[in-house]
């Protein structure tokens, strides 16, 4: 009776957690296979490093795959953390083990009589430093596995680290949700951090909590920065066409681009060939913000100069592949899934950088795209140059993309669609930026009779 007290308690808890859906749903199921192991009648179930290492190992033999035992070590963590109310002993270890073993276990059909070694292992996490502390290992590790963006992981990285700053002489692993709530205020109320920055602080912290270490976090009620509402910098169609003459070659077409097509300046730098359909007029952003693709329009005026572009990519791989490189990077899984594909043309950046660099995950030498200095520095002199007296950045060429197809007449659910907005909300802010001829409103100063007006008159 009491062991479903127990279990019944820690379905409610989880229920009204902030645990993904399915781990809402599968937790108590791990539960009840556990107690059923223990062959408990009474109380509450223990948890220790030994007895999930056996439960955990049964579930092996039984042919439970990795992902499988990951999640049942999770929730036995979470059953630990919810009715137990302790964090000892932590299983953040056997998470990162399961985790790389399930990221090389073929899935959904797949079949592969390969036995993966450390070579295997190595292009799943990368290269990490082991002179790094201990738990930024196990962060970069689990976001390898769970592929998150490099940019995602160097900010991550840094917010724990600037955390554990702010704590210089305890164990991340013994603090909690006081300590990220006082943390999460000071950066607002002393550092004065925008709201966007403490978010992406906040976000980091709670990936470390709750799936590094796996705890389930309390209510982090913590000071807010202040969000003001900013309108954003939109060029003028006369501006947008003194701004194009200051550019040429790639960085002209990376211009035509994130105007004509409403690109983010990294959607532009991250352009394959393979999402160039040229026939189609159309441009496919693979990944963008929140991880979403979405298809935009390919401008008429800069059909030729792409085409172009193309042809020297074509060109200069072909060039690489001679020397013995014409390796990029590619996305999550597929380096191991289909071999060649990294050497073959359809995957080459259409902006692509002029050397080869070390990627920081694997090591390799690769050809990357091009960095964001390349035409950031150049809008910048273009700016200068043209005379323009407002803060733009690259990004100002999307803000006036959007700004001028509403001028135009285009519904603002297509602009949505377009820029790949979640909500259209965001996309009305260009309402209030834009020029509306039939705005029925007169300057009050324009209404003085000219008499008033005549200087020297008191």
């Amino acid at each position: 009776m009491q062991r479903t007290m127990s279990l019944t308690r820690f379905k409610q808890l989880v229920a009204t957690s902030s645990f993904k859906d399915n781990d809402k749903e599968w937790f108590p199921r791990w539960i009840e296979r556990y107690a059923e192991k223990l062959r408990l009648q009474n109380g509450q179930l223990p948890v220790s490093t030994e007895l999930v290492i056996r439960f955990s190992r049964e579930l092996r033999d039984r042919g439970a795959p990795a992902w499988q035992r990951l999640q049942a070590v999770r929730a036995v963590e979470a059953y630990r953390s919810q009715v137990l109310q302790t964090d000892d002993p932590s299983f953040a270890d056997m998470r990162v083990t399961l985790s790389r073993i399930a990221g090389r276990e073929p899935r959904y059909g797949e079949h592969s009589h390969h036995r993966p070694g450390i070579e295997d292992e190595r292009k799943i996490v990368g290269i990490i430093d082991e002179n790094e502390p201990e738990l930024v290992q196990l962060l970069r590790r689990e976001m390898r596995v769970q592929r998150k963006a490099l940019e995602t992981e160097r900010a991550y990285v840094g917010w724990v680290k600037r955390f554990q700053a702010a704590f210089p002489n305890k164990d991340l692993r013994r603090l909690g949700g006081a300590e990220v709530r006082e943390f999460l205020t000071n950066l607002a109320v002393e550092a004065d951090v925008a709201p966007n920055t403490q978010s992406q602080a906040k976000s980091a912290l709670l990936f470390l909590y709750q799936v590094v270490l796996g705890r389930d976090l309390p209510f982090v009620d913590h000071v807010q920065s202040s969000r003001v509402q900013r309108l954003p910098v939109v060029f003028s169609r006369r501006e947008i066409s003194e701004l194009l003459p200051e550019f040429s070659g790639p960085k002209r077409l990376m211009f035509l681009l994130m105007y004509g097509a409403g690109l983010r300046h990294r959607e532009c730098r991250r352009l394959r060939v393979k999402d160039v359909g040229l026939d189609e007029g159309h441009l496919i952003v693979r990944n963008g913000k929140g991880d979403k693709d979405r298809i935009t329009v390919l401008p008429e005026s800069g059909r030729d100069e792409l085409s172009r572009q193309l042809e020297y990519v074509q060109r200069q791989h072909e060039r690489d592949i001679r020397s013995g490189f014409g390796r990029v990077y590619l996305p999550f899984a597929l380096e191991r899934k289909y071999r060649n594909e990294a050497k073959e043309l359809r995957w080459q950046w259409v902006f692509p950088s002029t050397s080869f660099s070390k990627d920081p995950r694997s090591g390799e030498n690769l050809r990357h795209h091009i960095s964001s200095d390349y035409f950031s520095k150049a809008f910048k002199t273009a700016l200068d140059r043209s005379g323009i007296n407002k803060n733009g950045s690259p990004h100002s060429l999307r803000h006036s993309f959007a700004t001028h197809l509403l001028e135009s007449g285009s519904d603002i659910r297509t602009v949505q669609d377009l820029l790949g907005h979640k909500d259209v909300r965001t996309t009305m802010i260009y309402l209030h930026v834009m020029n509306q001829p039939g705005l029925a409103v007169r300057s009050p100063a324009d209404t003085m009779s000219s008499e008033s007006r005549k200087p020297g008159q008191s």
